[in-house]
Order: C-alpha cells, then structure tokens, then sequence
C-alpha cells in the first residue's frame, strides 16, 4: 500500500467528478427558461434517464451530506410526492414528445419512506408520462432499518430491478458514533425481501473514514456483507464538511481516522473485495464479473455521472424532485433546494430550475478527458483532441502536478497518452484534476482526495 503518496496528496480538496464542471460552478444565470429551450431541442426518440430526489429520512444520519430533512409523518411525503408528478408531467409537456426512458434512479433521503401506494402512483405516473423502455434499469436506494414487506412487494410489482443498500458499517461503536444503528439480521431482512419480490440486483454502500472506525472493523464489516452475495459494492470515503451540513458537527472530529489511516481502510476493503471475486470499477466501485458495470468496464463503456459509475450512456438526464440535477447536451440545471420552494413553483407549474451551468467547449473536451481518467484510469489525449479539434498540447491545466505524479509513479505519459499505474487508482481525482480549468475557484468546498 502506498501509505507514502496518501501522505502527500491525501489533504488535497477536490472533486469526485460525478460532473465537469462540479456543481459549485452552477450560478443563477442560468434559469427556467434556459432549461425550457433546452428540454425542446431534446433530439426525437433520443433515450434518456430520470433522477427522483426524495429529500425525507426517519432520523438524521450525522455523517450524511445529501439534501434531506427528517419527518415523523406521512402527509409531508404524500404532498412532495404529488410534487413529483407534477414535475414529471410538466416537463414532458416541454419537451413535446413521450420521450423514452432508459434509466430511472430513486434517491435521497430514503425513498422508501413513501407509502407502497404512493410510490406505485409515482411510478405510473413516470411510465404516462414517458415510455420507459422494457428493459430499462429502474434502481431505489433503501435504508434496511425500514423497509417494509409491503414495499418490498410494491417496488417489485412496479418494476423496479436494482436496490442500493445503506450499510457504511457493522461497527456498533462506529454505528452509535454516526447515529445509525443497523444490525446485519436487519440488512439481511431486507435482501430477503427484496430479492423475494424480484428485486435482484443489489448494491451495497460502504464508508470509509468514519468516527472510530478501524481497519478491523472494515473487514469484519466486508467479510458480513460478502455473505448475502449483492452485486456491486460503493465504497465511499466520508467527506466531514460541517461547514456545509452543521449536523456533522455532532461528530468529534478526534475521533476520525487521518489520511494514512484512511488509506489503509480504503485499500484493504478493496483486496478484500478483489479476493472475494468482485472487479475493481473505477477508483470506487466494485462488481461481480458478470455484473452491468464489470460488463461495460470490458468493453470500453463505463460512464460517470451524479450515481457514480454506470453504464447509462444517455446525454439527458432529467432531475426531479428538491436539489435535484438535471443534464441535457446543453448543460446542467439544478433545482431548488428547499422543498417548500419547490412545491410552490410546481404550483404555479413553473419549473424550479434555480441555477445551472452551460456548456463551453472547453467544458466538453476537458469533462471528456475527466471521464475517461476517471473510468479507465487513462486517456488518449490525441485521441480526444482530435474529436474535439484541439491540440492536445492544451489539455493539462496543471503541469506541476502531472510532472510530480509522474516523478512519484502515480501515472505514466507516452506520446499523450497517459495511464494510472497499479495501486494507485486510489488517487485517481488527483490526477484528473489536473485537467480542470475550473478547481482554483472551488477547492475549499470539496471532500478530501484520500
């Protein structure tokens, strides 16, 4: 383990570069009306993929970053949930044509939190709307502590066919120390039920870094999970921003492992990942070899968007929901974050489109390059810059960087052409971020690089 350049380059604030540019560029310039047009230039039968926030937990997770809030009531939900109809609806009336829909995505919050009617409502709500192809991936992320038998049957009568499974850790002192306790008898319930119901492709979400949390503590939490066989596993460092989300500040930043020690964490549940039969996707994913994702990485497929890796290939994506981000070729929208104010624009049937970025081509042949690094751990520059009429002699932004990972064997260059070495994938955002024009601008609002 190279514990050595975690050192070096581990405090490092930058991207996970689900995106390029990231979402702290996004500015109010951009607005409803720029996403109208956008939506209308749509190309005709052109598949695309939809993202369903839904911003409600039952209790407050200290560690987590996403938009969401806690609700002991159902109405709140219900009411959000018309919301997202709504919001379906009013964007395929835009865009004039029942678009087709190759990938549908729930998350959160807890998106299971909505009744069993509630989302089937939801979904037939999605499939008027827009023609959700036979064999398109419909994927939900649960919290195991509450899933429902009922839910379980309701999302495999809706069609659903990939479940994202919360586990972070089976640690109870890291579970008290996170606010999350959640046995393995309760996460095996659930993929029971799940796969009882015709669910049955799983992932499992992992973190690393968190409050106490030791190397011992992730295998013994890797060797529980590897026992119910999902398919795929994320396996996420935590990011400990309070100044972003102040309930993370419920936990003592003492407590929390550092670079080094976050390495080892890292890197020894990937071996033991790897040693159980699962591929290595990415610098964060993992997958049984004849899982979608190992399939894609094979065959020079894999992409990266807000989920992650994937193998979705569609250029739009449509956000729906609070928070939400959307795509189209044009760029990137993101909605209101508070749901009051979303709920108030779907009223008046405008779109809550509250900032977004456009594209210049300089963005597409840098996000390019990103994506590329970031999925296949290297990039032909002269490939890319000829696809997008540049010299790749442009491509770098960050010169003293690539010139010290090279000089520290992070990565290789030949002709242009440059690749990760083995072991250490692990700092593959700092690699890619000598492509960004924009990170100057943004580094302080960024997780750790390790």
């Amino acid at each position: 383990m190279r514990s050595d350049l975690a050192r070096q380059y581990g405090q490092d604030r930058l991207p996970r570069y689900t995106s390029y540019p990231t979402a702290p560029h996004f500015a109010p310039a951009i607005g409803e009306a720029d996403y109208r047009r956008w939506l209308v230039s749509i190309p005709v039968r052109q598949p695309a993929s939809i993202y369903l926030h839904v911003p409600f937990c039952r209790s407050m997770c200290w560690y987590c970053g996403c938009h969401t809030s806690v609700t002991k009531r159902d109405d709140p939900i219900a009411i959000y949930a018309s919301g997202l109809r709504s919001e379906a609806h009013l964007i395929a009336e835009t865009i004039g044509q029942r678009l087709p829909i190759s990938h549908i995505h729930f998350g959160g919050g807890t998106p299971t939190i909505m009744t069993p009617e509630t989302f089937a409502d939801l979904v037939g709500a999605l499939r008027y709307s827009y023609f959700v192809e036979p064999d398109a991936e419909i994927a939900v992320e649960i919290d195991p502590r509450t899933l429902t038998e009922p839910m379980a049957e309701a999302l495999g009568f809706c069609g659903v066919n990939r479940a994202s499974l919360g586990v972070q850790s089976f640690d109870p002192v890291v579970q008290r120390a996170i606010n999350r306790l959640q046995s393995f008898e309760q996460t095996a319930k659930s993929v029971e039920r799940l796969r009882r119901a015709g669910v049955g492709r799983l992932n499992f979400d992992l973190l690393y870094g968190l409050p106490f949390q030791t190397v011992e503590s992730c295998l013994d939490t890797v060797a529980r999970c590897v026992e119910l066989r999902p398919d795929r596993f994320s396996v996420f460092g935590y990011a400990h921003i309070p100044s972003f989300k102040k309930h993370q500040l419920k936990i003592d930043e003492s407590t929390l492992p550092d670079s080094i020690e976050r390495h080892l964490q890292s890197e020894t549940i990937a071996e033991a990942l790897i040693d159980a039969g699962y591929v290595r996707i990415g610098f964060d994913h993992f997958a049984l070899p004849g899982d979608n994702l190992a399939v894609a990485k094979r065959e020079g497929r894999l992409r990266r968007n807000f989920q992650g890796y994937t193998d979705d290939s569609a250029e739009t994506l449509i956000g729906l929901g609070a928070s939400a981000i959307g795509r189209t070729p044009q760029g990137f929208v993101q909605n209101v974050v508070a749901t009051r104010d979303y709920l108030a624009c779907i009223t008046e049937d405008r779109l809550p489109t509250a900032k977004g970025y456009a594209f210049t081509e300089d963005d597409r042949f840098r996000a390019d390059i990103i994506e590329r690094i970031m999925c296949d751990m290297a990039v032909d520059l002269p490939q890319i810059a000829r696809f997008h009429g540049r010299n790749p002699a442009s491509a770098v932004i960050d010169h003293s960087r690539i010139e010290s990972l090279i000089a520290d064997g992070v990565v290789t260059m030949s002709d242009d052409r440059l690749s990760v070495t083995n072991g250490a994938e692990f700092l593959v955002r700092s690699v890619a971020s000598a492509f960004d024009a924009h990170l100057a601008r943004s580094a302080a609002t960024h997780s750790r690089a390790v």
